[in-house]
């Protein structure tokens, strides 16, 4: 008995030896030598795993940026600039400074000009809510109000006004990680260069019905009536599905189309000074008096 109890320990010894052995080799075959510059580049990312740069987290990106021939296609919006430069100071590339962005509401709908025709009573899910139906009010495409954008940031840059009933993003902690607007199903959140000491212009509406229907709708609204496009004149402004859109990177923040908008529609923010509607109006009209002439 005592010699049978041997011989198996010494068996199982042997095979255990040469299976050993055997995962040695197969690991040394299949063995996956990992850039150590990913772990340099994931020590500089803000560690937020937003997914704002387009990949699962940070590590993901750090493996996307070192294998990539440049970070062309690779920016942290969280970390901004001063990140990516520790990235590419570690990986010997070069970058070309972007202008920072920030979340901008793109609904004007305020309670009062927005009013409700039925009542949702529903689980409070901007998602759930838009797979129902168009929504509490009239215009089908602005906010559902139940706040998904909120309980999708992570740096507490969202919350929703009562008096309003619409988000309002607090500048100073967006970090433009772009999951406000993945979370919202009408799209009426977009990121937008911040501009120079914060100030921009932007058509805060959506809605692509025709005027009539719009104003109907909604007080605030865009009624594509084309007055901002025709007052403007750097080209800024197009037309598209009965809506203005400005194009921030033609804008000269001179607000002349803001002052014209017949419904208030197209917001001037951070602006030192109010808007002087008069004055820029007199400005138009001398300005169309002397091409007359």
């Amino acid at each position: 008995m005592s010699t049978t109890i041997l011989w198996t320990l010494v068996i199982i010894t042997l095979l255990g030896l040469v299976l050993a052995v055997v995962l040695y080799f197969v690991a040394l075959k299949f063995k996956v030598v990992e850039d150590p510059r990913i772990d340099e580049v994931e020590k500089v990312m803000p560690g937020a795993n937003c997914g704002g740069c387009g990949f699962a987290g940070c590590r993901a990106f750090a493996e996307a940026a070192v294998k990539a021939p440049n970070l062309d296609n690779n920016y942290c919006p969280v970390g901004g600039n001063d990140v990516m430069a520790k990235v590419a100071a570690i990986l010997g590339y070069e970058i070309q400074q972007k202008a920072p962005m920030v979340a901008v509401v793109r609904c004007n709908g305020t309670c009062e000009a927005r009013p409700r025709i039925n009542e949702y009573q529903g689980v409070q899910s901007c998602r759930v809510k838009a797979a129902l139906y168009a929504g509490d009010t009239g215009c089908s495409f602005g906010c559902l109000g139940c706040g998904d954008c909120v309980e999708a940031c992570q740096f507490g840059a969202l919350s929703m006004d009562p008096v309003t009933g619409l988000p309002v993003v607090d500048e100073e902690k967006c970090t433009a990680c772009g999951a406000c607007a993945k979370a919202c199903p009408k799209a009426i959140i977009e990121l937008r260069a911040k501009g120079p000491r914060g100030m921009r212009m932007f058509v805060s509406c959506v809605n692509k019905d025709r005027g009539p229907a719009v104003k109907k709708a909604c007080a605030n609204a865009c009624i594509g009536c084309g007055i901002c496009a025709k007052t403007c004149t750097h080209e800024a402004i197009v037309f598209e599905n009965n809506v203005a859109y400005i194009d921030y990177a033609k804008c000269k923040l001179c607000r002349e189309c803001e002052a014209v908008c017949p419904t208030g529609a197209i917001h001037g923010v951070n602006y030192p000074k109010p808007l002087d509607v008069e004055g820029i109006k007199a400005r138009i009209a001398a300005r169309k008096a002397t091409k007359s002439e």
